[in-house]
C-alpha cells in the first residue's frame, strides 16, 4: 500500500522561527577510516554553520587487567592516540575551524556525556563500521550506545555512505522517517527546520507492518508539521507496508535523500549490544548520513 499526498499550502502562512543550531559539534573518533569519513561530514557541518568541532577519542580501560599492565597498555594508547590527534591537526583539514582536542580515558559513553553537558554540545557526529552481529557488539556498538543515550541529536555515518560531503552541506532531499509516539514533535521540528534551512524537499514516512487507516495515517504525518513552516517545496506523505528497515532504506534510495532524520528510543540497559535493531540496521544500510534524535 503506498499512498502519496502533499500538504494544502495554508493561506499567507507565516515563516517559523525555529531554526537549527549547530554551534558545537562533538566528533567522537576511534581513527578509523569511517570516524575519518564522519569527521569530514562534521566540518562540512561547521562551515555551514560556524561552528567549534570538539574532536574526541576516549582510551578504553580494561578494569580487570592487572594494574602494572593497564598502566603500561594505557599510556602506550593515550601515546598513540595523541600521534594520531597531531596527524589529523597536521593534516590542514581544520583551515578556518575553530576546534579542540580531547583524549579521555576509561568507559566510552560516560566520558562523552560528561563532555556534551561540560561544553554545552548540539549535536554528536560519529562513524559506525556496521559489521556482522558479532562483531556489532564488539566494534559497531559504540554508534548506537551513543545515539540511545544521547540528550543531542546525533549524525551517524555509517559504512554505505560513499558520496563525499561537499565544503558546506547541501541538503536537496529528507526523508523524516516516524513511528509517532514520544518525541515526534521534537524530530519533526529539527527536520522541518534543516529543510527550511536548506530549501529542501521533505518526505514524511511511516511504515506499517499491518493494513491500517491510511487516512488516518496521512492526517497523523500532517500533525506533524510545524505551525507557520514554509517550505521551498511542499512536504510528502508516503505510507509504506512492511519492514520498517528495508522500506526506509528503499525510499530514502528512492528519494534520493541527502539525510534520514529517525526517532531513537532510549536504552537504559544493553544499549548498542542487542543485535539488528531496527535504528541501528538503518544506519548501517543507508547510503546518506542519518540523524538520530532520542524519543
Amino acid at each position: 500500500m503506498i499512498q502519496q499526498q502533499s500538504i494544502e499550502r495554508r493561506s499567507q502562512p507565516q515563516p517559523t522561527q525555529a531554526t537549527v543550531r549547530f554551534a558545537k559539534i562533538l566528533v567522537a573518533t576511534d581513527f578509523s577510516e569511517t570516524s575519518d569519513r564522519a569527521l569530514e561530514h562534521a566540518l562540512s557541518l561547521a562551515r555551514t554553520y560556524s561552528s567549534r568541532i570538539f574532536l574526541t577519542h576516549v582510551v578504553p580501560v580494561d578494569l580487570m587487567m592487572a594494574p602494572e599492565l593497564a598502566a603500561a597498555s594505557v599510556d602506550e594508547m593515550r601515546q598513540a592516540a595523541r600521534a594520531e590527534m597531531d596527524r589529523i591537526e597536521g593534516s590542514g583539514r581544520f583551515y578556518a575551524i575553530p576546534h579542540e582536542v580531547f583524549i579521555e580515558e576509561g568507559s566510552l559513553w560516560p566520558n562523552l556525556e560528561r563532555l556534551i553537558n561540560k561544553l554545552g554540545i548540539d549535536l554528536v557526529v560519529v562513524g559506525t563500521h556496521g559489521k556482522g552481529a558479532v562483531q556489532k557488539v564488539l566494534i559497531g556498538s559504540s554508534a548506537e550506545e551513543i545515539f540511545r543515550h544521547a540528550k543531542v541529536p546525533v549524525l551517524t555515518v555509517g559504512p554505505r555512505v560513499e558520496r563525499e560531503p561537499l565544503y558546506g552541506v547541501e541538503l536537496k532531499n529528507i526523508l523524516f522517517a516516524t513511528e509517532f509516539g514520544a518525541g515526534a514533535e521534537r524530530q519533526a521540528a529539527y527536520a522541518f527546520a534543516l529543510a527550511q534551512e536548506h530549501l529542501s524537499r521533505i518526505t514524511l514516512l511511516h511504515v506499517e507492518e499491518r493494513d491500517d487507516d491510511a487516512e488516518e495515517i496521512v492526517r497523523d504525518l500532517k500533525r506533524l508539521v510545524p505551525s507557520g513552516t514554509d517550505l521551498h517545496c511542499l512536504p510528502l506523505f508516503r505510507i509504506e507496508k512492511g519492514d520498517p528497515v528495508n522500506e526506509i532504506l528503499r525510499l530514502a534510495n528512492e528519494t534520493r535523500a541527502d539525510l534520514i532524520v529517525l526517532g531513537a528510543k532510549s536504552r537504559k540497559s544493553l544499549a548498542g549490544n542487542v543485535p539488528h535493531t531496527k535504528a541501528y540496521r538503518i544506519v548501517c544500510g543507508a547510503s546518506c548520513p542519518v540523524l538520530t534524535i532520542k524519543s
